[in-house]
């Protein structure tokens, strides 16, 4: 057996909704990029999942094909010496002149098959429609896609239009290349649940492989299925096709992701509105099963043997991909690929795992039926000027060089094997306790302050070993201290979250300023250089005197107005002389739910007392939601990068706005909010009247709108989960 595959895949749905069609490649902007292709090529892999799609080439007519996009891409993809899957259809229903209802769409589909085959002879392998089955539930059970139909008949109707499809499409591309290979994609996942559910969930589990039985001739009248078809409204003649003509794939291509396994529950008070449904027997609540049920995942391996053993056909990982943070995205991919090896050891001829959503993907939280604000990444982040490089791009290099994935953070659990993931149902836990972490920690400097507090709260959340330390534990003014703890705790990575914040006592109190502010970060640089150690520190937008009106970027040069800026500019300075490979983030304007005297809290708690506040407004800043900035700070330290980076949410606020905006997204009085100059709240300390933060590198962080709503509503929660334990008590 050939040594197991690292593939990539890039995410090309283009799906309809209503008459708008959402395309993932515009989104990810590789619709604009050929170059992406030697970025894939640079990580190793051997085959390139890829798309030619009919909506993109074909949009207004049959006949009227536009070769200019896929002739570049498909030509530099072979010069690379990548193996391309041409898919054809990626969750879509075909232009707008047809659609999954529409039986003329077999036909349709495999005259854009023909023509697609006859321009590149020389590919072999095909995916003509992506997920088959998944497609027409979403499309025809759900409604969430175009034709948006909610009724079983509409639902066998766009699976077997689209298998046929399949079919008809493969005999036109092997008319052109008889050595052609099908390669048939599915989502592929366990569905589970309660005794009573017995039946609903003996039928999905039969409906899971439909797509496959279909095409390799499996679905006759002794078929499990075969009833529910035809009473569904297929016909004899509909499934004799199958039978009489099987398409059987050359590869069976599983999709599996953390939502395909379901837990099923009639006991639906235990579980939120937004899951319920029903057979039209029974009413009951559908959920991530590793949400709700104690055994939690199948997983890869067991996915894998189960479609070898029953087609004991090839079988691939043909989309790996988890939007999640990037540790547990690099977890759940090294852990596929894992799995994949076991299948291997165990018979089954599994050739290959698959990176997905090489660019990212977005808005998959909404199941791409709206253009909103969700980013995933994947091996590459597009929200910066060329695609950059994550974590996750290094594991891929690191397996398709032969050598076994070596980031720190894998030591780790992903969440789906954390014992809090349950959410839903009786196995939910409120009561868990923290989760004993494992492996080489973080080491986080400034126990007791807003970014300290927040690191260990978010790191936690993340499956993400700290140790935290404070000025008693290590003086960072103190090299020999450090080297001590250093030493004695063997972290992975530090971050420096200490420092001296008052700004206006700065002018006073200057050699404590300098002491914390540049000292300190200093000896951390000078101690992580000698110990080999990832250092990231942080630096404010007062390095800047707000002489310009547009958003300050990283290579802008600092020009401080007061004694703490100066400090902040001098230890950026002497940090990256000393160490080049250093994060230093400079941010601004910090609020979050957490810490008691931000000024987003104190605005409110004052606002919440009917008091007035007053606020600066003629002092432009970019207030920084805390969890955030830790969020985007955590991953470029994940990620290896270096260099200053600016981390702010996207926007800009006068600080008599944003109390106004903190106010009416908190449904208090905003009224109660006056305007004044910055002179009359903050002395002695020269403020800029700009000091706006923008990047050149990456836009990391979201806008701030979206900040302060999630800001308020998490302090909504804490407050309300107060009010309880009050109650409780």
């Amino acid at each position: 057996m050939n040594p197991l595959e690292i593939w990539g895949g890039v995410e090309c749905t283009v799906n309809r909704v209503g008459d708008r069609f959402f395309d993932q490649l515009n989104r990810s902007g590789h619709a604009s990029r050929v170059d992406d292709l030697d970025r894939f090529a640079a990580l190793g892999i051997t085959t390139l999942r890829y798309p030619v799609l009919w909506e993109r080439l074909a949009p207004r007519r049959p006949e009227e094909i536009d070769w200019t996009w896929s002739d570049e891409r498909l030509a530099r993809i072979r010069d690379l010496g990548l193996a391309p899957i041409v898919g054809l259809v990626h969750h879509g229903s075909g232009p707008a002149y047809t659609s999954l209802l529409d039986d003329r769409f077999p036909e349709l589909l495999a005259r854009y098959a023909r023509a697609v085959a006859e321009r590149y002879p020389w590919v072999l392998e095909w995916t003509p429609v992506n997920e088959p089955l998944t497609t027409a539930r979403f499309s025809g059970l759900y409604g969430h896609w175009y034709p948006h139909a909610k009724e079983t008949r509409a639902f066998v109707r766009m699976l077997l239009n689209q298998l046929r499809g399949v079919a008809v499409a493969m005999r036109e591309i092997r008319a052109v290349n008889p050595a052609a290979r099908l390669v048939q994609t599915e989502d592929l996942g366990r569905p589970s649940g309660t005794p009573r559910l017995a039946d609903q969930v003996a039928h999905e589990r039969h409906r899971r492989w439909l797509t496959w039985d279909l095409l390799l001739g499996r679905v006759d009248a002794r078929h499990p299925l075969y009833r529910f078809l035809r009473d569904a409204g297929a016909s004899e003649a509909d499934l004799a096709f199958f039978v009489e003509t099987p398409c059987a794939p050359d590869l069976l291509g599983i999709n599996y992701y953390l939502t395909s396994d379901r837990w099923l529950d009639e006991r639906v008070d235990l579980y939120p509105p937004w899951s319920q449904g029903g057979n039209g027997r029974v009413t009951y609540a559908d959920v991530e099963a590793v949400r709700a049920h104690p055994q939690g995942l199948a997983g890869h391996e067991r996915q894998l043997f189960t479609a070898w053993e029953r087609y004991r056909r090839p079988v691939a990982l043909t989309e790996v991909h988890l939007g999640c943070t990037r540790e547990d995205q690099m977890r759940w991919l090294v852990e596929a690929w894992h799995g994949a090896q076991r299948a291997r050891e165990r018979g089954a001829d599994v050739r290959a795992v698959t990176a997905w959503a090489l660019l990212g993907s977005h808005d998959w939280n909404s199941l791409v039926t709206c253009e909103g604000l969700e980013y995933e990444p994947g091996l590459f982040e597009t929200r910066a000027p060329a695609p950059r490089p994550t974590a996750l791009a290094r594991v891929v290099a690191d397996v398709a060089g032969g050598e076994g994935p070596r980031h720190p953070v894998l030591h780790g659990a992903g969440w789906w094997r954390r014992r809090d993931r349950l959410q839903f149902g009786t196995a939910a836990r409120g009561d868990v306790g923290p989760e004993p972490l494992t492996g080489p920690p973080i080491l986080i400097s400034g126990v007791r302050g807003t970014l300290g507090r927040a690191f260990q709260h978010i790191c936690a959340r993340r499956g993400l070993a700290v140790y935290v330390v404070g000025r008693a534990e290590m003086d960072i003014s103190d090299p020999a201290r450090i080297d001590a703890v250093l030493r004695r705790v063997q972290p992975w990575a530090v971050v420096n979250a200490a420092g001296y914040v008052r700004v206006d006592a700065a002018e006073t109190d200057r050699d404590a300023c300098w002491r914390d502010n540049v000292t300190g970060p200093v000896n951390l640089a000078a101690a992580c250089q000698r110990h080999r150690l990832p250092l990231a520190t942080f630096s404010s937008d007062l390095v800047f005197d707000g002489s310009v009106q547009r958003p300050y970027t990283e290579d802008d040069t600092p020009s401080p107005l007061n004694a703490y800026g100066a400090a902040k500019a001098e230890a950026e300075r002497r940090v990256l002389d000393l160490m080049p490979e250093a994060i230093v983030i400079r941010t601004s304007a910090f609020f979050g739910p957490w810490d008691d005297y931000n000024f987003a809290t104190s605005a409110l708690r004052t606002i919440a007392d009917g008091q007035r506040v007053r606020a600066a407004d003629d002092s432009v800043v970019s207030p920084t939601y805390v969890p955030d900035l830790v969020h985007a700070a955590l991953d470029l330290l994940i990620d290896g990068e270096r260099g200053i980076w600016h981390l702010a949410n996207e926007g800009a606020a006068t600080w008599y706005e944003f109390a106004r905006t903190i106010a009416r997204q908190a449904g208090a009085p905003e009224d109660l909010v006056e305007p004044c100059s910055w002179r009359e709240v903050w002395q002695p300390a020269v403020r800029p009247p700009y000091s706006v933060l923008g990047s050149v590198r990456a836009r990391l962080m979201r806008p701030l709108d979206a900040a302060i709503a999630a800001y308020v509503a998490e302090v909504m929660a804490v407050s309300i989960a107060g009010a309880r334990r009050c109650v409780s008590s």
